[in-house]
C-alpha cells in the first residue's frame, strides 16, 4: 500500500480537516489545525506532503521522526498541528486496515469510563448558573468556566473581586460535590494571578488552568505556592519536548496536551 493524495478541507469559521489516500481505496482523517491559523496549517501539511507521497503509511513512527527531524526549524504550534494532523490520518487508516480500533493498537483501554466536563460561559453569576444547572441536567458532574478578561500587570482587585464572586454564587448554587474548574487562558500575570489563585481556594476547585501563559512557566511555582488548587496547562504546548521543563520540574499537577497541536498520536 502506498500514499498517493493528501488533501485539506478549511472549514469556516477556523476548522481544517486532511484526509490521507492510498493506492488500495483505504482513506485516512485528521484534523491538524491551529484555531485562527487554519489556512496556514494547510500550506505547511502541503510541503509536508511531497515527502508522504508514495510511502508506506503503516510506517507510522518512521514518518513521524522524518517530519519532525528532517527539518532545520521544527516544533512550534504550525509544524506540530500540520505533523498531528498527519500522525492521526496515518493511525486512521493503519486501523482500518487492521480492523481494529486505534486504542487496541497502543495497549487496549485503561479504563471504562472517565469523568467529563461540560464548558459553561457567562460573565455574570446568573447566567453561569444557568449554563452549569444546564449541564448537570444533562449528566454531567462537573464543568469549566472562564475566570476572567484580560487583565494589566497590576490591576484592580475590584476585578479580582468580580472573579471571586461568580465562583462563589456558582459554589454555593451547586453544592459542595459538583466539579468546578477555572480556566485563566492565560490571561493574568504573576502578581494577579498569586492573588486570584489563593482567593478561589476556599471554593475546592478541580483545578486552575492556565493561570499564567505557557511561556512564563516558571512563575508556576510561585503562583503554586499560594493556592492548595491543582494547576493544569498544556493546550498551548507542542510537543513532549514542550512539556519536559513542566514535568521535570513538577510546574503543573496536570497536564493537557492537545492531540491536534502536539503531535498527534504518537
Amino acid at each position: 500500500m502506498k500514499i498517493t493524495k493528501l488533501t485539506t478541507f478549511v472549514v469556516p469559521p477556523r476548522w481544517l480537516f486532511l484526509k490521507i489516500e492510498t493506492d488500495e481505496g483505504v482513506t485516512g482523517w485528521g484534523e491538524p489545525v491551529v484555531e485562527g491559523r487554519a489556512e496556514t496549517v494547510a500550506a505547511c501539511v502541503a510541503e509536508l506532503a511531497d515527502y508522504l507521497v508514495g510511502k508506506d503509511p503503516s510506517a507510522i513512527e518512521d514518518h513521524w521522526t522524518v517530519l519532525y527531524r528532517g527539518g532545520f526549524y521544527r516544533g512550534g504550534a504550525i509544524h506540530m498541528s500540520a505533523l498531528a494532523g498527519i500522525d492521526q490520518a496515518l493511525w486512521d487508516i493503519k486501523g482500518k486496515v487492521l480492523n481494529q480500533p486505534v486504542h487496541a493498537l497502543l495497549g487496549g483501554p485503561v479504563r471504562h469510563k472517565m469523568r467529563v466536563y461540560s464548558w459553561v460561559g457567562g460573565d455574570r453569576p446568573d447566567a453561569l448558573i444557568q449554563g452549569a444547572k444546564e449541564a448537570q441536567a444533562k449528566g454531567f458532574s462537573a464543568i469549566k468556566m472562564l475566570a476572567t478578561e484580560e487583565l494589566s500587570f497590576l490591576d484592580s482587585h475590584a476585578k479580582l473581586d468580580a472573579v471571586v464572586e461568580r465562583v462563589g454564587a456558582l459554589r454555593q448554587a451547586m453544592g459542595p460535590d459538583f466539579g468546578i474548574g477555572v480556566d485563566f487562558h492565560g490571561r493574568l500575570h504573576r502578581p494577579m494571578a498569586k492573588q486570584l489563585a489563593k482567593e478561589l481556594d476556599p471554593f475546592h476547585l478541580m483545578f486552575l488552568e492556565e493561570p499564567v501563559l505557557s511561556e512564563h512557566a516558571e512563575a508556576l511555582k510561585e503562583i503554586a505556592n499560594h493556592t492548595a488548587t491543582p494547576i493544569a496547562l498544556g493546550e498551548r504546548l507542542y510537543s513532549r519536548w514542550d512539556f519536559k521543563k513542566i514535568l521535570s520540574d513538577g510546574l503543573a499537577d496536570i497536564i493537557q496536551p492537545d492531540p491536534s497541536h502536539a503531535g498527534g498520536i504518537t
